[in-house]
């Protein structure tokens, strides 16, 4: 299931070794769709994904892409537990559509793209 959300970077943990294969790295969002009771949302990223918030800042507004997982997990003694995590495949700062082109959430223009240059006008009739 892939689901995408936007949000401001609350907390940012550092990446942990779970066992000999398996590392993970948490991060919280908050998140913005109701500004009087703002929600704060445990993520996290696994394996080589954990370097993704490299160059991420608290307070960053980020946009993330993510499968929403669940497992049951029964005690010694019986009981039945449920799980849930939010497994991130992409993390990335957000970006705002202004007009026809993508500015940042804060309003500086990104560096052109060569795709986004004009070819060269050629008006000399012969």
């Amino acid at each position: 299931m892939g689901i995408e959300t936007t949000g401001k970077l609350h907390t940012i943990f550092e990446t942990k070794q779970v066992s000999e294969r398996f590392t993970k790295r948490e991060f919280v969002i908050e998140l913005a769709d109701n500004p009087k009771y703002p929600q704060v949302v445990l993520f996290q990223l696994t394996g080589d994904r954990c370097t993704q918030l490299d160059g991420l800042r608290v307070g960053d507004q980020v946009r993330i892409e993510f499968s929403l997982r669940g497992r049951e997990w029964r005690s010694p003694s019986g009981e039945i537990k449920y799980f849930n995590s939010l497994d991130v495949w992409k993390i990335e700062a957000a970006r705002a559509r202004r007009g026809d082109r993508d500015r940042d959430v804060d309003g500086d223009m990104p560096p052109p793209r060569l795709d986004d240059v004009p070819p060269p006008l050629d008006d000399i009739p012969f």
